[in-house]
């Protein structure tokens, strides 16, 4: 597999954001979230100055996950931030009392998924249900304008059905 594209989530970084019309640097501490910086920005890679950041939004195991791009009104609302997933409905605790005497990894074959992780205990942590939908996120930040929907990317085994 070739990389296509890597971005940072859960960390600080000092950056230089405009506060009340003046500009200031800070440290923007992004704790679930991931940079969404707009077109034109400088801190961007020069192959995305014309269409913004490219934003990752994954989904869990079972639905699909999201690309979408920075805006300058995330640089406006949120320092250039959004969220960098769909978010938890179940700790991981809960989700391996859920997945108790299930077989995850055929449960998601059965749908053409086909998943791989360090462990069978991995795996159930993430259990779909243990996520919001995505769509409905992606949905919220796109209506807010801090990211901007660019595709949807669905596993190939859940487009057969």
């Amino acid at each position: 597999m070739s990389l296509i594209y890597d971005v940072c989530h859960n960390i600080a970084k000092i950056e230089k954001h405009t506060i009340q019309g003046v500009k200031k640097t800070l440290c923007v501490h992004r704790k679930g979230a991931t940079r969404a910086f707009p077109p034109n920005h400088p801190e961007i890679p020069a192959s995305f100055q014309a269409t913004g950041q490219p934003v990752l939004i994954p989904g869990d195991m079972g639905r699909c996950s999201y690309v979408l791009v920075g805006t300058e009104r995330a640089m406006e609302e949120t320092f250039g931030s959004t969220c960098h997933g769909a978010g938890r409905l179940m700790s991981r605790h809960q989700a391996i009392k859920a997945a108790k005497g299930r077989a995850i990894t055929r449960e998601l074959e059965d749908k053409g998924i086909i998943v791989r992780g360090a462990s069978r205990g991995t795996l159930v942590e993430e259990i779909p249900e243990a996520y919001k939908d995505v769509n409905d996120v992606v949905h919220v930040v796109h209506q807010a304008g801090i990211s901007r929907k660019v595709v949807k990317l669905v596993p190939m085994g859940v487009m057969k059905g």
